[in-house]
């Protein structure tokens, strides 16, 4: 994959600001069933207890727990789709990022700050406050300038990254799905 520069990015970056704020759409859904596995998926499940339905995060584990545990505030991974196009050359590359849900929300911390809670089909999610960070593999995937691009002052912000979610309620979602702050 090609890289962009940083100059590319910041061009680009109006556009993602220009995202919804209030409702805006679930544009992709991918499923880690396996680690640096992606599956793409026009609907799925979110379970309060499971995530989603057919992706590792229960399975995996996670560091930042003391008996190595899923992380209950990191259940659900959620990036702006206007910042994964963005990154990347072609929305097939996008699942790349390893996140599971796609959205064309407006993600910056004032608009959707810890405990904002988003519907999505039939399920409810709750922001947690677990940020969500670019990593070694980011980079690797999309290049060193994205990932000091997303690591900026403004970029953490803006939560470029995306956001750590748990479902509160579970249901089923689809890619075309309203994604909708609740107030």
């Amino acid at each position: 994959m090609e890289y962009k520069d940083i100059t590319a990015l910041e061009q680009g970056f109006g556009h993602v600001k220009q995202s919804p704020a209030e409702r805006g759409t679930l544009e992709l859904i991918v499923v880690r069933p396996e680690v640096n596995q992606r599956q793409e998926l026009s609907e799925g499940m979110l379970d309060v207890e499971q995530g989603l339905i057919g992706d590792n995060w229960a399975q995996r584990g996670s560091s930042e727990t003391e008996d190595g545990s899923a992380h209950p505030e990191m259940q659900i991974n959620i990036i702006n789709s206007r910042l994964a196009r963005l990154v990347t050359q072609q929305q097939s590359d996008w699942k790349m990022a390893g996140d599971q849900l796609y959205v064309d929300l407006n993600l910056h911390q004032d608009n959707v700050p810890a405990g904002t809670r988003l519907s999505i089909g039939e399920a409810i999610l709750e922001v947690t406050a677990v940020p969500h960070t670019g990593c070694k593999k980011f980079a690797e995937r999309f290049g060193r300038e994205a990932l000091k691009f997303i690591s900026t002052k403004e970029g953490k912000r803006w939560q470029l990254r995306g956001i750590n979610a748990k479902v509160v309620k579970g249901g089923k979602v689809a890619v075309g799905d309203s994604v909708r702050k609740m107030q």
